[in-house]
């Protein structure tokens, strides 16, 4: 009997206990399962702001440590518009504190309003300001980092900007964002019952951001810009670009495109402004993509800087098509290499082409980066357009030799030519200062890249590029007078054009300068751009005291580099003083002699091999000097 009463006791706890669990068990799955959305909902409410804060964003500097992107406290002010009762006096109170928030405006804003509403945003206020706005009910104030940058429109395309809650929006902002930003920093505002905010949550931000240092020249950068924006304004452009690289390691000295915007006032520029034309909008790069084409030919042996090529005095027919050159009146026959790029002869660079043949082109072209990304660290750089083919037509492969029928952006062309430069080696692009030594890869043999710099420092010297030449500087450089397609497939305007180098100086740096459509009889890229490369190389070369350095050199005498100018110097018209002629084509000569005013008979074909009268010696008025010439051997 009493065990029968034990048992009864334990089965009925036991089914207690079971009861119990069940309800609890049932009561929780209604809780998460069930009604979880209802409940979270709730629980959202009594939260009636959470934002994600980045107070710590970094700064960005140029290679020197001068500020390009900073950043200034500014405060954030909201208020809850249903405790609208409690907080009018607040209000009033508000537009005493900061004038510029009248109590109409506050009014205005906050009208129709049941949730937090901002009353403005990322303003300036003094710590006296701000200590007593915090202390009126009802108002919010968030202390918030705005991004400023000192130098407004300064490098604008390439540092891009940031948005309201401090995220990068565009160019090296963007990029970097993560680097710059860190990690955020959580708030939560929260409310009662009767919706009146009572305290906020704050969680640590963790991570580490990171100051980025640019590889730009903030000083070279502010030349650049000034000197482009001239020449576009000077010739009533469209716009054009620029840009300066250290060929020894691809480091980006400037890089600009005109016009331009400023990052501080994002909402008032025209957005086509804020982009960087010259690694986002590929141009057909006209003349000065002749050299890629003479260089693929060295490398290939199909020709050396001697081998001549008939240009056919100036018409030649392809694909029933008739090429000319760029100046239609000129009647070219006998050219060498040299020469072809020394005149900028069309015909004479197709005729390499046709030697050369289309694959073989195109394994020398995609070695310089043509048709592909160069991976600078800017948003929306584009590959440029090529070719995708094994083999194209005649015409194509005339056409593409001397710069149409591909396009290429700035950056490309600015790191093909840095790699000439600097002996033959490409490296790739960059706008962050490098803190070793990159690794680069070789395109272009030592000596043909010597042999391109030689022949282009005559284009300096005595052909299409003399408004490039630097004094106490060896410049080597090229022209193009690219034709601008227009927007019904044919073409309308030019793109004017320089590229090019100092020679005697131990680090060596390529500027490139287009300027798009100018408008009036003044078009050629000698003309119009080629001043601008001259203003900017200056500045670098004396700002780096290159000037002294070379003249130190000359006291010396100790420089191969100086043996070099001596060589050229010989060149040079003197009147009155017979010039050295020795290894100069006929126009070259014939040129010289009119400099000197001497007079010349001309005698066989080729290069001069042999002068009547010795270099050095003093004219005889009325004398004829007999120049013999021999074609050039090759190797």
């Amino acid at each position: 009997m009493e065990e029968s009463k034990v048992d009864k006791r334990i089965i009925f706890v036991f089914i207690f206990l079971v009861t119990l669990f069940a309800v609890v068990t049932i009561k929780a799955f209604l809780i998460q399962v069930v009604n979880s959305g209802k409940l979270s909902a709730i629980a959202e409410n009594q939260i009636f702001r959470v934002k994600e804060v980045y107070p710590y964003r970094k700064n960005i500097y140029d290679r020197n440590g001068e500020p390009l992107a900073i950043n200034i406290k500014t405060y954030s002010l909201f208020t809850m518009p249903q405790t609208d009762g409690m907080t009018s006096v607040s209000y009033r109170k508000l537009s005493e504190i900061v004038p510029e928030l009248s109590y109409s405006k506050i009014q205005r804003v906050v009208k129709g309003r049941s949730r937090y509403t901002w009353l403005a945003r990322k303003i300036r206020l003094t710590d006296d300001q701000a200590k007593k706005i915090k202390e009126l009910k009802g108002i919010y104030a968030e202390e918030v980092p705005k991004r400023i940058y000192p130098n407004n429109e300064l490098l604008a395309q390439t540092l891009g900007f940031v948005g309201v809650d401090n995220k990068g929006l565009a160019g090296v902002e963007y990029q970097f964002d993560k680097e710059l930003r860190g990690e955020p920093k959580i708030i939560k505002y929260l409310q009662d019952a009767k919706g009146r905010a009572v305290s906020f949550e704050s969680e640590k931000a963790e991570g580490d951001p990171k100051d980025i240092y640019l590889s730009i020249d903030k000083g070279l950068q502010a030349v650049a810009e000034k000197y482009l924006k001239e020449a576009v304004l000077e010739h009533n452009a469209l716009g054009g670009g620029i840009g300066v690289m250290d060929s020894t390691n691809g480091e980006v000295l400037a890089i600009a495109n005109y016009p331009t915007f400023n990052p501080n006032e994002v909402t008032k520029e025209t957005i086509g402004n804020r982009k960087l034309s010259f690694i986002s909008s590929p141009i057909e790069p006209g003349s000065v993509f002749k050299v890629l084409t003479v260089a693929a030919a060295l490398e290939h042996k199909v020709a050396t800087p001697e081998t001549t090529y008939y240009c056919e005095k100036g018409r030649l027919v392809v694909d029933d098509h008739v090429i000319k050159e760029a100046e239609t009146h000129e009647v070219f026959e006998w050219l060498t290499v040299k020469e072809i790029l020394k005149y900028s002869s069309n015909i004479g660079s197709t005729k390499i082409a046709f030697d050369l043949t289309f694959p073989r082109l195109k394994e020398s072209l995609e070695k310089f980066r043509v048709g592909k990304k160069t991976k600078i660290e800017i948003p929306g750089e584009s590959r440029g357009i090529f070719v995708d083919k094994e083999n194209v037509p005649a015409l194509t492969l005339s056409n593409i030799s001397f710069g149409q029928g591909v396009a290429t952006t700035g950056i490309q062309l600015l790191a093909a030519y840095a790699a000439i430069a600097n002996g033959g080696t490409y490296y790739q692009p960059t706008i962050i200062k490098q803190l070793a030594p990159p690794t680069g890869e070789r395109v272009v043999s030592e000596k043909n890249a010597r042999a391109l710099t030689d022949m282009m420092r005559d284009v300096v010297i005595d052909g299409t590029g003399k408004s490039a030449k630097i004094a106490y500087f060896d410049i080597a450089g090229k022209t193009g007078t690219a034709q601008r397609p227009d927007s019904l497939g044919g073409y309308s305007g030019y793109v004017p054009s320089f590229i090019g180098y100092p020679i005697n100086i131990d680090n060596r740096f390529v500027v490139y300068v287009y300027i798009d459509k100018p408008q009036g009889q003044a078009y050629y890229g000698n003309i119009v751009a080629g001043p601008v490369f001259k203003h900017v190389a200056q500045h670098l070369l004396y700002k780096d005291e290159h000037l002294r350095q070379v003249k130190v050199v000359e006291d010396k005498d100790k420089s191969d580099v100086i043996q070099e100018r001596k060589a050229a110097s010989v060149r040079e018209a003197v009147l009155g003083v017979v010039p050295n002629f020795v290894g100069l084509d006929k126009m070259s000569a014939e040129s010289l002699a009119k400099q000197s005013e001497i007079s010349v008979l001309h005698k066989g074909m080729g290069v001069v091999v042999e002068q009547g009268v010795p270099e050095g010696q003093k004219y005889l008025a009325g004398h004829i000097i007999v120049l013999r010439y021999r074609p050039p051997i090759y190797e």
